[in-house]
Formats: C-alpha cells, structure tokens, sequence
C-alpha cells in the first residue's frame, strides 16, 4: 500500500516514463482523491489506484498525409481507452 501520493507516483512513473503530461494529470488527480483513499484502505488493498492509471486498452494506428512537397508521410495515431463501460 502506498503511503503517500509521492510514492505512488513513483510507482506511475516507473512504469511509464516519458509521459510528462500523463504524469501531471494522475498527480492533480490523485492529490485531490488521496485523503478519500486513504479514509478507505478497501479501495487501496483491492488496487484502484493502480487500475486507475492502466489503460484497459490501447489502439495504434496509422495516419497517412501528402504534405506540401506531394510526398507522402505516415504517422502513428494511438486512442488509449481507460474504461469501455458503457452508461
């Protein structure tokens, strides 16, 4: 169990680095909702923080362009879905 929002965020960060703006937004996050989690160690023991923060499912694809020169160039388009449910 975490301790503290700093220690989960190492955690986050460990396991996605580089995301510099995906780190901002779960610590604003989990700054706000810390205090809730902590009130309730049900959530922190059956691992919500951590479901939170892994994406359910990731899409990659490609996007083709003509640029300026009529040359044409390919791009990775990624949609990352952190929950399906529907409602």
């Amino acid at each position: 169990m975490y301790k503290s929002v700093d220690d989960f965020m190492k955690n986050v960060k460990s396991r996605t680095s580089g995301e510099d703006e995906f780190h901002q937004a779960v610590h604003e996050v989990f700054s706000s909702i810390w205090e809730f989690l902590q009130d309730r160690p049900e959530y922190m023991h059956a691992g919500i923080p951590d479901r939170i923060v892994e994406p359910e499912r990731v899409i990659m694809f490609r996007v083709p362009w003509r640029d300026d020169r009529g040359m044409t160039q390919v791009n990775r388009g990624y949609r990352v879905e952190f929950n399906s449910a529907i409602g």
